[in-house]
């Protein structure tokens, strides 16, 4: 189960700088608030805060996740990462549901908050936050986990940058309305990207079949001359890399069991190369279930 363990192997040292940047913005932009009477600049640290949470989730979900295969867990803890994705998106929805809220309520009510101190602490959360989204972009694009953790970082970074907008529009034209509208549009894209992580992962721990036409492969599996039928057929995801199936295969009786070896291996290989299929499971069978559908269905 080597294959396990391809991805997602983000260095502790970037974890651990990813964290203390966002304790300090965190720190500083609640500081920074306080004194400026922004509540933006207050929401942002409550945000950033809670991402400096999620990043310790996600990091903890990464350690897990590199544990070997036992007993109990014959699969491994893969898994621990994508719950770890699906929390933080969730919590990341919760939170822009929230944002969209007090956008709104603000747009109607526009404060009066001290434009040159916002400024100045919005252009530092903006290269701290754009430092951690850096650190976490290249491991985003194979493991869900980070890629939510980078999402986090991406939407503070957006936050920082629509801050520091709103300030330069608050400090030279007075508009106070700045703030609200660009708070609602940063939040419609990070209610988009989260909502797609989401997805994701509810569909690997549904273990639903990832996207293959089981009647095609049907048909790849009746090219092997020995296999005669293809029922009883299982296909999933156990992460975002390692797709698992099984099935029951009709063989003639007169097959041997170095035959069925060699079957089996002949399989596994097409299945490989054709469909990226990297765990496959196989029942040779003779008349039993000859008549049965490709997909099982289970009786209550």
């Amino acid at each position: 189960m080597a294959e396990h363990h391809q991805a997602g192997n983000l260095s502790d040292t970037k974890f651990a700088g990813v964290t203390i940047l966002n304790a300090t913005i965190t720190i500083v932009e609640f500081i920074g608030g306080i004194l400026s009477g922004s509540l933006g600049l207050i929401s942002d640290a409550f945000h950033n805060m809670e991402d400096t949470l999620s990043v310790v989730l996600s990091f903890v979900a990464h350690l897990i996740s590199k544990k070997d295969s036992n007993e109990r867990q014959t699969f491994g803890y893969q898994r621990a990462e994508i719950l770890a994705a699906f929390v933080n998106s969730a919590i990341l929805i919760a939170i822009t549901i929230i944002l969209i809220f007090e956008g709104t309520r603000r747009l109607g009510h526009p404060q009066k908050i001290n434009s040159g101190i916002m400024l100045l602490v919005s252009i530092v959360g903006l290269i701290a936050n754009l430092l951690s989204m850096l650190l976490m972009e290249a491991d985003s694009h194979h493991n869900l986990n980070i890629k939510a953790t980078f999402l986090h970082m991406a939407a503070d970074t957006l936050s920082s940058l629509g801050v520091i907008v709103a300030a330069l529009l608050i400090k030279y034209f007075n508009w106070f309305w700045a703030d609200p509208v660009l708070t609602l549009l940063t939040a419609a894209w990070i209610m988009k990207e989260s909502y797609s992580v989401i997805k994701q992962t509810v569909s690997i721990l549904m273990e639903a079949s990832p996207n293959i036409d089981l009647q095609q492969l049907q048909q790849t599996m009746l090219q092997i001359p020995e296999i005669v039928n293809v029922h009883h057929v299982h296909l999933w995801r156990l992460d975002e890399h390692l797709i698992a199936f099984d099935a029951h295969i009709n063989v003639q009786s007169t097959e041997t069991m170095a035959q069925l070896e060699a079957i089996y291996q002949k399989v596994e290989q097409l299945l490989k190369e054709q469909y990226g299929i990297n765990h496959v499971t196989l029942q040779a069978e003779c008349q039993r279930g000859l008549n049965e559908n490709l997909v099982y269905h289970h009786k209550n």
